[in-house]
């Protein structure tokens, strides 16, 4: 569990109510659910209408990254690399055959496979890094559902806000109801900046780091296997993929 994200966003959003509260104001005054429900239904509504449903399926789902990111350990791909290195040098690439199945991870078999089959490194590179772009483009498709609601959130909040005024003017003649409409109206703008800004941006710059890391580790798996093809020294290629790390 990536503990700085909970901190982080209890943090906002505590600092928003205690602000309120310093300020003289009532925490119930920024409960509003009308406001609420535009920001978030039209935001989401929003996200929906620009995206497919496998793009935005993925998206949701790669929200949860934030809390639980995905488990990288380049370091221990560099020990893997480097006993691929000793066995291929030692016994050949035929060697490596045996170490495809224990592999989790279809892109190292994958990989692996190819160097097994005697594939020239630049062919061995060309290949694996299309797979790579690829995996990266669908990724980044996914991350940008929190980035356009991102976008979207502000918006709908002066919407939101736009929405309340006019009931405001709907309702001089009644003063009873012209509180609830002002606070719809400024409510539903701090909802729609507040999202966009403390929760769905934060969040879509986080999946990007997080499909950073799952890039360069793929990149490393690259770049060593591209080295034993060469038949470089296993050192070599250890203290090279060393330098991702630094």
């Amino acid at each position: 569990m990536d503990k700085i994200s909970i901190a982080g966003l209890a943090l906002g959003l505590a600092a928003i109510v205690v602000g309120q509260v310093l300020e003289g104001g009532h925490v119930a005054s920024l409960v509003q659910p009308t406001a609420f429900l535009i920001v978030i239904g039209g935001t989401l509504g929003a996200v929906m209408l620009q995206s497919s449903m496998q793009v935005f399926m993925a998206g949701m789902k790669m929200g949860a990254w934030v809390f639980f990111p995905p488990v990288v350990n380049p370091q221990q791909l560099i020990t893997d690399v480097g006993r691929w290195s000793h066995i291929a040098r030692k016994e050949g690439l035929l060697a490596l055959e045996a170490q495809i199945l224990a592999l989790p991870d279809p892109f190292a078999r994958k990989g692996l496979q190819l160097l097994v089959d005697g594939a020239e490194p630049e062919r061995l590179r060309e290949v694996l890094e299309v797979e790579i772009s690829a995996y990266e483009a669908h990724l980044k498709l996914a991350s940008k559902v929190w980035e356009s609601a991102g976008g979207y959130s502000p918006t709908i909040g002066i919407l939101g806000a736009v929405m309340g005024l006019i009931h405001v003017m709907e309702n001089l003649s009644d003063p009873a109801k012209l509180g609830s409409g002002i606070a719809i109206a400024f409510v539903a703008t701090i909802y729609g900046v507040g999202a966009a800004n403390l929760i769905f941006l934060p969040i879509a710059k986080k999946l990007m780091a997080n499909i950073g890391r799952l890039v360069t580790v793929r990149e490393m798996l690259v770049d060593g296997l591209v080295g034993i093809a060469n038949g470089d020294n296993p050192r070599i290629v250890e203290t090279r993929l060393q330098g991702y790390l630094a």
